[in-house]
């Protein structure tokens, strides 16, 4: 006769089993996408390295989401290609807001929408702004179509990122929109020569027509002497969005916006040395000190210490 608790016994052994090697998977998932985020050398990871264990996976799932999508964006692919994996990761999208991810990055993300209450068109209007690049070059748009850019591909980031801070309402929104801007706009700043090389330009039409620049070829904007000119409108516009971010977080409890303040502190840096310059040397590539590796490690650090805690 076998004993009644024999297959209870053996199923609850299974089960444990089961879960200890699930939770092995997932443990090494994180491992990687954490790996992955401080291999990057982006200041995110500076930023969030602050952060408790709980909501510094959330968030570095999240930057690794924006890594999987910018990587197709940027990548070799041709347009139609780009556009279906994108599609592919709408699905994933899908697939993890009913739970059954199949994407090791989905899956990381996966414990941190109920709990944080990360909305699924943040994740979409992510794509959204991967896929004007995709259809692109982007070359000199207009500013409604530059800051419709900046709030998809920076705004939704940031939205995202506020709420696993603990910031929500219209104090998240706000803040996810200004500051996303300012930082995105920073970016266009920091890597025009970058952006000229895959040919695109995110320098807006007013600015340039300002500026008195009349090409709107990548290569030959860098090249004219009154680029500095252009590019201060648009750092005027990025100071004026760091200065909306700056009064929603002194109105925000301080240990909640302190991650977006240090974000602020490290790319306005980027910023303040740019308008010190007079933006002479922001179509500079890397190899001549272009402004794209301005900061290095120890540098973004002690930008992390001072901003976390002023």
């Amino acid at each position: 006769m076998v004993p009644r608790l024999m297959a209870g016994d053996d199923t609850s052994e299974m089960t444990s089993v089961s879960d200890t090697n699930q939770s092995a998977d997932v443990a090494r998932e994180r491992a990687a996408i954490a790996a992955r985020v401080r291999a990057s050398g982006t200041s995110f990871f500076w930023a969030m390295r602050f952060l408790p264990q709980v909501k510094r996976d959330a968030i570095f799932a999240v930057y690794a989401f924006c890594r999987e999508v910018d990587d197709i964006a940027d990548g070799d692919l041709a347009r139609e290609a780009k556009c279906a994996e994108l599609a592919k990761w709408r699905l994933e999208i899908d697939r993890l807001y009913a739970g059954r991810p199949l994407h090791p990055v989905a899956r990381a993300l996966l414990p941190a929408i109920e709990p944080f209450g990360l909305e699924k068109p943040a994740f979409l209007a992510i794509i959204d702004g991967m896929e004007m690049d995709a259809n692109g070059p982007i070359r000199a748009p207009d500013w409604p179509t530059l800051e419709l850019y900046c709030d998809r591909v920076a705004g939704a980031v940031g939205l995202l990122c506020v709420r696993i801070f603990g910031l929500t309402g219209e104090p998240g929104r706000d803040l996810s929109r200004s500051l996303g801007r300012a930082l995105q706009l920073t970016n266009v700043l920091r890597d025009l020569a970058e952006d000229a090389e895959i040919g695109r330009l995110y320098l807006p039409e007013e600015s340039l027509v300002s500026a008195g620049v009349s090409t709107r070829e990548p290569h030959a904007v860098l090249a004219d002497p009154r680029l500095p000119n252009a590019a201060r409108l648009v750092g005027a516009a990025a100071r004026e969005a760091y200065g909306q971010a700056q009064a929603i977080m002194r109105a925000s409890p301080s240990d909640v916006v302190r991650p977006a303040r240090i974000m602020m502190g490290v790319y306005r840096a980027h910023l303040t040395r740019m308008e010190r310059e007079g933006f002479t040397r922001v179509a500079l590539p890397r190899a001549r000190g272009g402004l794209t590796d301005l900061f290095g490690k120890a540098e973004k650090l002690a930008l992390a210490l001072r901003h976390a805690w002023i």
